[in-house]
């Protein structure tokens, strides 16, 4: 019985290959010969839009696959790009800084140069004051030779003077100081008078003759009266004057030289105050 029942699927199956097998050659057959078009015409239809289907969706997925590409590479080319942002700006800080180093030294050069019978000491400010700005400290003490009364300046003018020395160290007085009283005159009409620091932190000179004739933009130098600074190193610019008490004039006038911002100055070191007063004489 089991052995029947064998040959018979296996007859089955025999059967219904070899109808398989004639369907699809009539299939093909039909094909060729054109008879099957209106079929296939209709079951294209179908799946033409199946596979445009997938098609489309095949096309976005590769697009969205290479905009992420290309995300991830734009991405890494823009951190590139800000870590190269970030030392290009710190060169350029450092090239000016470096410029600004130079245009100041380059200053200092010239004012040497033309400078006659003074010997300098370059010295960098190392602290000062909060406002109003008095005094800095610059870096050389009496192990660079320096004394109290020593005149320091700047090519744009004249800042002030040594008050108090230490070993590495010394604090300067400067002209802006309440304090400070400096002789002057004016370049023009070389009228004498006395420069004093303001408050305010600006300049003031006083005691200037009636008859002298002072104008805006009038540079103002040291006299070397009362022996405590030399001659001929500019206190600043006239901005205005007015008359003060009717016994005298008074001139506002304007430093050139921008104390906040004071890195390097130049110390006067072959000058030496002269005393006066043992002459009967007071003065500046």
């Amino acid at each position: 019985m089991t052995q029947l029942s064998r040959r018979g699927t296996r007859a089955n199956k025999a059967v219904y290959f070899t109808t398989l097998i004639i369907i699809s050659l009539s299939l093909i057959a039909g094909s060729q010969s054109g008879l099957l078009a209106p079929i296939e015409g209709v079951l294209a239809v179908p799946l033409n839009a199946v596979t445009g289907v997938l098609t489309t969706a095949a096309l976005r997925l590769s697009g969205q696959v290479a905009d992420l590409a290309e995300v991830s590479s734009l991405q890494e080319r823009n951190a590139q790009l800000e870590e190269a942002l970030v030392r290009l700006q710190s060169e350029v800080t450092e090239l000016r800084e470096l410029s600004s180093d130079y245009q100041r030294l380059a200053g200092l050069v010239d004012y040497t140069s033309t400078a006659r019978g003074q010997e300098f000491l370059a010295a960098d400010v190392i602290a000062a004051e909060q406002a109003p700005l008095r005094t800095i400290i610059v870096n050389r003490g009496t192990r660079d030779g320096i004394q109290v009364e020593m005149p320091v300046v700047t090519a744009q003018g004249l800042v002030g003077r040594v008050i108090e020395v230490q070993s590495n160290a010394s604090r300067v007085q400067l002209v802006t100081d309440p304090s400070s009283a400096i002789s002057a005159r004016l370049l023009t009409t070389r009228a004498e008078g006395t420069v004093m620091g303001q408050v305010s932190g600006n300049l003031e000179m006083t005691f200037i003759p009636l008859g002298a004739r002072i104008e805006p933009g009038d540079l103002v130098y040291t006299s070397g009266l009362g022996g405590n600074l030399p001659p001929d190193i500019l206190i600043g610019q006239v901005t205005s004057s007015r008359e003060g008490l009717d016994l005298y004039q008074v001139a506002q006038v304007r430093s050139l030289v921008d104390f906040p911002v004071l890195e390097i100055v130049l110390i006067v070191t072959n000058f030496q105050p002269v005393d006066v007063t043992a002459f009967g004489q007071v003065g500046n």
